[in-house]
């Protein structure tokens, strides 16, 4: 399980107390091979062999229960073309490529990922947290 990010904690709490509007983005899901940090700091996603994030709609989430959300679908990303490494984290964030990092979560299992894989997520799997 991870959290949202201090971006997006910043952004709700201005939201929240009146200091700002904040619009909810189109959010989409990326992979890391590091810990990317409260910041985000620490992002390694994969570079070429056919990674993009992975798009994602309203429909794909739950909705908050304790503080906490998680996918309500299956999450897929392309099939590689190649080595993306190992995958221990998820980041999300409100573009296809750079954007604002919104928060991060650690997978329960690490994935290796080579040519042919397909990276998916079941049910549940992506949980993220305002802790």
């Amino acid at each position: 399980m991870g959290s949202f990010g201090n971006y997006l904690e910043d952004k709700l709490l201005n939201h929240f107390f009146g200091k700002g509007d904040y619009t909810p983005p189109t959010i989409y899901v990326a992979l890391s091979i590091a810990d990317p940090g409260e910041a985000g700091a620490g992002m390694a996603e994969p570079s070429g062999n056919g990674y993009e994030r992975k798009v994602t709609a309203p429909a794909d989430w739950t909705f908050s229960s304790g503080g906490m959300v998680s996918n309500a679908s299956e999450l897929a990303f392309p099939e590689a073309t190649g080595d993306w490494g190992t995958i221990t984290h998820f980041a999300l964030y409100d573009a296809p490529t750079g954007g604002n990092f919104l928060g991060y979560g650690t997978l329960s299992q690490s994935k290796i990922v080579g040519s042919g894989d397909v990276v998916k997520f079941a049910v549940g799997d992506l949980d993220t947290s305002l802790n």
